[in-house]
């Protein structure tokens, strides 16, 4: 348990057991679900965490408190992680009253039966709650990432209560790049939602924050510029580094030659960075995560059944799902007979804003030969002129 400013005390936990978090992002140094214990005449919790960590939560909870009852649980976001422990609060502290927003309520009823009609305080956009000498201020955040989410601002401590906002994977008690694992939780789980996170980074830009503190990831205290700029430029999809990132898949070792051949051509050509992406065996969110890092994709895959490789129609999918947009793409297609790689990917790419499709598209009839060489090295010319 540690103070983020004298009277905010951090109740979370960390989750050294969970291997898939949401059932499918690799977890490898775990999970935080934080909470927050505001001590004013008034004392307010902020969220609650997984229902594996009750106890644990409770725990922490009591030892901040020394004896205090709480007045309130302010539920900013539904999701389980977060709101499991919504009822086992209330059952400990009967005179405590829950607030949220009205669409969170109506959640409550779906996962517990009971939205609290006699302990509740529903609250919208600009309303406040005053704790003694902390007033919380509400920020509507519809989905980012789900319909129901509020953050909350402390005016006193300049504390932003962020949401899911800001967060990243693992846990508090290891230590990693902030950025690195930011990244690929943004475009997981949230990167559908550029728009709407782009509206609450106009509402932020009101407040003259001091600390962030999210529900996932650190409290964040020092140079919060660097991560406001991240998430604008992550929400606008915008470029973060410069570079060319190509996912691939091959069946029998020739896909896997030409990409290889191409990355080295691009370092050649004076490409600053190669992300090379096999996506039958790498992390998909790790390949996702770059394919919006970078300005520059190459697609590279087999015909497969009339159409194309498995892993490269799931990885077009999370592109798109995610709203892909204002990149150059490149296309490396293989096949030995009826060649319709390059068509199908460029098909399914068709709903996307913004896209620039390089030229040449190399097509490679089994095995490489020395006008694929020649093609490949046109497109890594291109690419590192584009």
């Amino acid at each position: 348990m540690t103070n983020v400013t004298e009277d905010i005390r951090y109740v979370g936990v960390n989750d050294h057991k969970l291997d898939l978090f949401e059932g499918q992002y690799t977890v490898p140094n775990g999970m935080a679900y934080n909470s927050y214990l505001i001590l004013d005449d008034k004392a307010a919790v902020m969220d609650s965490v997984d229902r594996n960590f009750t106890g644990e939560w409770l725990d922490n909870l009591s030892e901040a408190l020394a004896g205090r009852e709480p007045d309130y649980l302010v539920v900013q976001h539904m999701e389980p992680d977060h709101s499991a422990n919504i009822v086992s609060f209330m059952e400990r502290w009967p005179k405590a009253t829950v607030v949220a927003s009205a669409k969170a309520f109506a959640m409550m009823k779906n996962f517990f039966g009971t939205e609290f009609e006699d302990r509740r305080l529903v609250v919208g956009e600009g309303d406040t709650l005053c704790l003694g000498t902390h007033t919380l201020q509400f920020l509507t955040a519809p989905m980012v990432h789900w319909p129901e989410v509020l953050m909350t601002w402390d005016s006193r401590d300049q504390v932003l209560f962020s949401a899911d906002a800001f967060g990243k994977f693992g846990a508090l008690d290891t230590e990693e790049d902030w950025a690195c694992e930011a990244r690929r939780y943004y475009f997981g789980i949230v990167g559908k939602y550029g728009m709407q996170v782009q509206a609450v980074l106009k509402k932020a830009a009101k407040l003259d924050i001091r600390t962030i503190c999210p529900l996932h990831g650190p409290v964040l205290k020092e140079n919060l510029a660097y991560y406001l700029d991240l998430y604008n430029t992550w929400s606008s999809y915008g470029v973060e580094s410069e570079g060319v990132v190509i996912a691939y898949t091959s069946v029998y070792g020739n896909t896997k030659k030409a990409v290889e051949l191409l990355a080295e051509k691009l370092k050649e050509n004076g490409c600053p960075k190669v992300a090379l992406n096999d996506l039958a065996r790498c992390d998909m969110a790790e390949a996702v995560e770059d394919a919006f890092r970078y300005g520059k994709i190459v697609l590279a895959t087999t015909t497969y059944n009339a159409d194309i490789f498995p892993f490269m129609r799931e990885f077009i999918n999370h592109l798109t799902e995610r709203a892909y947009k204002n990149r150059i793409v490149a296309f490396v297609e293989n096949g030995s007979w009826a060649p319709m790689a390059a068509k199908v990917m460029k098909s399914m790419l068709e709903g996307c804003k913004n896209l620039t499709f390089a030229d040449p598209v190399v097509r490679i009839a089994s095995a490489m030969n020395e006008e694929n060489q020649k093609q490949i090295e046109d497109l890594a010319k291109e690419l590192c002129k584009a």
